[in-house]
């Protein structure tokens, strides 16, 4: 690892997905569907992609949000020293155990307050290597399939010097989701969007 990203802390984990929390000022750093990971110690560290990042109101906001003639600077300053955390779901997608990748669900979460970094480009090209990790995603309920996939696949694509990475990716998914028409077709109806 050549530089650790730090992106926010543990709110809250089970074992197929968990929460991040963070400032608006970190906000700038993990994008959706990026891959992240929660290092436990003892060589153990569990990987997860970002599904969702949520910003919810406080008390003040509600009262903003209504009131006239708020100033710009009064606006500014409840963005950045907001006491209501930004909120990202991550989908937990695998394991790293004394330095094997393993893509099952992890032993045991995260605990909370633990440190979530966004990986690297050496972290995303070893983790991704092998394909078995997709099935978290492609099952996983009331996430944006699609959307999720599509928005990794790109960011993946720029961590693998092989070109060919998302050809074999996007062959796998159709695999994957050969009997499930629906879901292939939203899939690589994504996909195509990011096909530039």
């Amino acid at each position: 690892m050549t530089q650790q990203i730090e992106i926010g802390h543990l709110l809250s984990a089970g074992t197929t997905q968990f929460t991040v929390g963070c400032s608006v000022s970190q906000l700038n750093v993990p994008s959706f569907g990026a891959l992240v990971r929660a290092p436990l110690g003892q060589g153990y560290q569990v990987y997860g992609l970002i599904h969702d990042i949520h910003i919810d109101d406080d008390g003040l906001v509600r009262q903003l949000v209504t009131a006239d003639n708020v100033s710009e600077e009064v606006m500014r300053d409840n963005r950045e020293r907001r006491i209501v955390p930004v909120e990202m779901s991550v989908l937990a997608v695998g394991y790293e155990q004394d330095g094997k990748i393993h893509h099952l669900l992890p032993p045991r979460p995260p605990l909370s307050l633990d440190v979530i970094y966004l990986c690297d480009e050496k972290d995303v090209a070893r983790f991704t290597e092998r394909f078995g990790y997709f099935r978290h995603i492609l099952n996983a309920k009331d996430i944006p399939v699609g959307e999720v996939i599509a928005a990794h696949i790109q960011q993946a694509q720029a961590a693998h010097k092989d070109k060919s990475w998302k050809e074999k990716a996007t062959q796998e998914v159709i695999t994957l989701l050969r009997d499930d028409y629906p879901t292939l077709m939203a899939v690589l109806g994504a996909l195509s969007d990011v096909a530039g």
